[in-house]
């Protein structure tokens, strides 16, 4: 975790300013995922980043819990997202949070379940965290080969100036989230190489 935080903390800045690749498709992504929420949800985003999806979404929700391992990260967000009282922002990883009463309504996971060491064990979790009935919404880069890229990237970690980034396809993803005990409600590729939108529901 200390190596990933530290290269998140170093891109911190840039990451803020940085544009969203396809805004259209962004734009569908909030809408999706709003219309899953009640004023009364209870929802988590685990790998927030510096927070501008949740800031979109915690004013329609009862309370919005968002984590990320970059405390330089959740400083930027904490800056943009004064004066949301139901938003908090803490530093820490997806296995040490704990569920509310009941379970979270919805747990989001933006760009994130590519770049972590087991997105089986993050899935699963996600599973535990939900209540009945519950959804989660992720966006993840599925890449099977790679290319160059597999050469590259293990190369840039090792020197700490690239992440971690696990290589699958779209449809092993899908197959980890039914593994976990998930029903598939909603699969999105606005191109067939971009970003695999899934929203998966906890039977109730």
């Amino acid at each position: 975790m200390a190596a990933n935080a530290k290269f998140w903390d170093r891109l911190a800045k840039r990451y803020a300013r940085s544009p969203v690749s396809n805004e259209a498709a962004y734009q569908t992504k909030l809408a999706k995922t709003q219309a899953y929420f009640t004023p009364d949800s209870r929802v988590l985003e685990f790998g927030c980043g510096t927070g501008s999806t949740a800031i979109v979404h915690a004013p329609l929700v009862g309370d919005y819990l968002a984590t990320d391992i970059s405390s330089k990260m959740l400083e930027i967000a904490r800056g943009k997202a004064e004066g949301i009282g139901n938003l908090r922002f803490v530093q820490g990883v997806l296995e040490d949070v704990s569920a509310p009463e009941g379970g979270f309504d919805v747990v989001l996971g933006m760009s994130i379940l590519h770049l972590l060491e087991d997105k089986e064990a993050a899935i699963a979790k996600v599973f535990d965290l939900l209540k009945p009935g519950g959804v989660f919404v992720s966006s993840t880069v599925c890449m099977e080969r790679g290319g160059i890229l597999k050469v590259i990237l293990p190369i840039g970690r090792y020197f700490g100036f690239l992440p971690l980034v696990r290589f699958f396809a779209a449809g092993a993803l899908e197959d980890s989230m039914k593994t976990a005990g998930f029903e598939i409600e909603h699969s999105w590729r606005p191109t067939p190489k971009s970003a695999l939108f899934l929203v998966a529901r906890k039977p109730a």
